[in-house]
């Protein structure tokens, strides 16, 4: 025999057995091993998250009042009000002018303290916190369209499958163990 015919009378045996081991996978398999996945879609769940959020403000107050009923101003005004009062007229006129004068320098002085009281202010720094909700999406599952042997079917998963789905010899999806098929 020459080393063509041998070559060739070897690889011709190796064809057939492949064909037969190929024929015969074919006969004991009895169904598919994938189911072809359709579609997935994702299951999202909104997730809240509460942070506390600071700032530091600008805050003008009012100084604390230490004459509340303007006294000094009353008393300050009365004095110089009386004393211009006095300044004026004659007689008895010049006693009604000092006590008018006294009243009217008291209501004055009265007004000017406390005009003085209310502007009197003193600025300082406040932090200020307040709550916001951060929202987010997590996924939680999928939706999982797939076909196998011409039916469509559809099954919710918690991984992302893929192109595939392996099926059992029984012709069942295999999915993790926590996911039964539905």
């Amino acid at each position: 025999m020459n080393k063509s015919m041998l070559v060739g009378a070897v690889l011709g045996a190796v064809g057939v057995t492949a064909g037969g081991a190929v024929a015969t996978y074919s006969l004991i398999k009895s169904g598919p091993e994938y189911a072809d996945v359709m579609a997935v879609e994702p299951i999202k769940q909104t997730i809240k998250t509460p942070r506390e959020v600071c700032k530091d403000v600008t805050v003008t107050r009012q100084k604390p009042v230490k004459d509340q009923h303007q006294i000094v101003g009353s008393v300050l005004g009365a004095v110089a009000g009386g004393l211009l009062g006095n300044q004026v007229g004659g007689g008895s006129g010049k006693k009604i002018a000092t006590v008018a004068g006294a009243v009217g320098g008291g209501y004055a002085g009265n007004k000017v303290q406390e005009n003085m009281q209310s502007s009197d202010t003193y600025t300082t720094t406040e932090t200020r916190c307040n709550t916001v909700t951060d929202l987010s999406d997590k996924v939680v599952g999928y939706n999982v369209k797939y076909q196998l042997d011409g039916k469509v079917g559809q099954v919710r998963m918690n991984h992302d499958p893929g192109s595939q789905i392996p099926v059992d010899k029984q012709g069942k999806l295999v999915l993790s163990q926590n996911e039964p098929e539905r």
